[in-house]
């Protein structure tokens, strides 16, 4: 009886998961009206957009890689069009609370409101970049499938194309520009060559897949935690990296405060990039007979990475580690394959700005 109950309920939770992946709107509907904040500090609605003859609305976000290669051509698209009548918006479908850590492997955002303003900053947006993810509501309405995800309306608002920017990912690969296609014909008066194409990018995050983001973190939680000896010469072996990875070095001790403080955010950087060419390790500059305590201090902060502890003079590893370190705890170094000191830190990093040094180095698309 127990088990008939558990199926008709897992049945029952299946449904309520697939009815709330939208479809997109049907061409010749009627633009879903809006009240949505932007990064710019305003409040938008529909009207605000009522001085264009066209309207292009963008679902898109800030850690896609997908997103983000669209998103200079998404700025050249304004530059193009906005003194042709074209109006353009962005909104950010996903809900932030739906993201796992490790879905953020090529970005040094994810998609809260602070964040996307952010990103806006960053690259200079020319358009209005709207938060959606609170409840995801509006973007529910219009339907978009993937990020990014484009609805063209005419000046009567009524849908004329839906689908891809173009073909091509990847920046100068597009043979097929069918937005500016799209674009091209209504402002010639003429019907819209294909109205409707796919998309490609990443699955919008619903509220309903909170859960999903939820379970990473249970899973994490159960990966083992080791922490090994290291001496001077496994140290110098490793600094030469002659992998392909990326490596991101943290020496840290259980008595430091510094170090205690911002060591969550290794092991968050570890879950972001670790599907990467990126490693973390971590060392230990405890006494060698306070292993026990740097490897509790490890398995209270799910610290599964290569994690060491150095075995041998101090002063030796200070010298062999970075001749510029001065010797204060906590320091930290990035380090691209054979060798090359990228970033080096003495003190308290600021998470932010070493996310983004690192994707910049492993890359932000595919």
């Amino acid at each position: 009886m127990k088990y008939a109950i558990f199926l008709v309920l897992a049945l029952f939770s299946h449904i309520l998961y697939a009815v709330t992946d939208p479809t997109p709107l049907a061409i010749g509907a009627a633009a879903p009206d809006f009240s949505l904040p932007a990064t710019d500090g305003k409040t938008y609605t529909l009207k605000d957009f009522s001085q264009y003859k066209l309207l292009v609305v963008i679902f898109t976000c800030n850690h896609c890689p997908t997103a983000q290669a669209y998103e200079d051509r998404i700025k050249q698209l304004v530059t193009d069009y906005s003194t042709r009548g074209v109006g353009v918006v962005a909104i950010s479908p996903n809900d932030p609370k739906a993201i796992r850590l490790d879905e953020l492997g090529y970005t040094d955002l994810s998609d809260t409101f602070e964040e996307m303003k952010i990103r806006a900053k960053d690259k200079e947006y020319n358009f209005p970049y709207l938060y959606d993810g609170e409840t995801s509501a509006v973007a529910m309405k219009y339907g978009p499938q993937a990020t990014p995800h484009v609805f063209i309306f005419d000046e009567k608002r009524a849908l004329r194309y839906t689908g891809r920017i173009d073909d091509g990912e990847k920046p100068g690969t597009a043979r097929t520009h069918d937005t500016r296609n799209a674009l091209d014909a209504l402002l010639a008066g003429n019907p819209v060559p294909v109205e409707k194409t796919k998309t490609f990018g990443c699955s919008i995050k619903w509220p309903d897949k909170r859960e999903y983001a939820n379970k990473a973190a249970e899973e994490w939680a159960k990966e083992p935690i080791s922490l090994n000896d290291i001496d001077l010469p496994q140290l110098k072996q490793l600094l030469q990296n002659d992998g392909i990875n990326y490596k991101l070095i943290n020496v840290w001790a259980t008595w430091c405060g510094p170090c205690v403080t911002e060591f969550p955010e290794f092991v968050n950087m570890n879950r972001m990039y670790r599907n990467r060419e990126f490693e973390l390790i971590t060392i230990s500059l405890d006494d060698i007979n306070r292993k026990p305590n740097a490897l509790n201090f490890l398995t209270k902060k799910q610290a599964s990475t290569k994690n060491y502890i150095f075995k041998g003079n101090k002063y030796a590893f200070l010298e062999a580690l970075d001749k510029k370190w001065e010797g204060s705890l906590p320091y930290t170094l990035f380090i691209a394959p054979g060798g090359k000191i990228i970033y080096s830190k003495q003190g308290l990093i600021d998470p932010q700005e070493l996310k983004k040094i690192i994707v910049a180095n492993i890359g932000r698309i595919y």
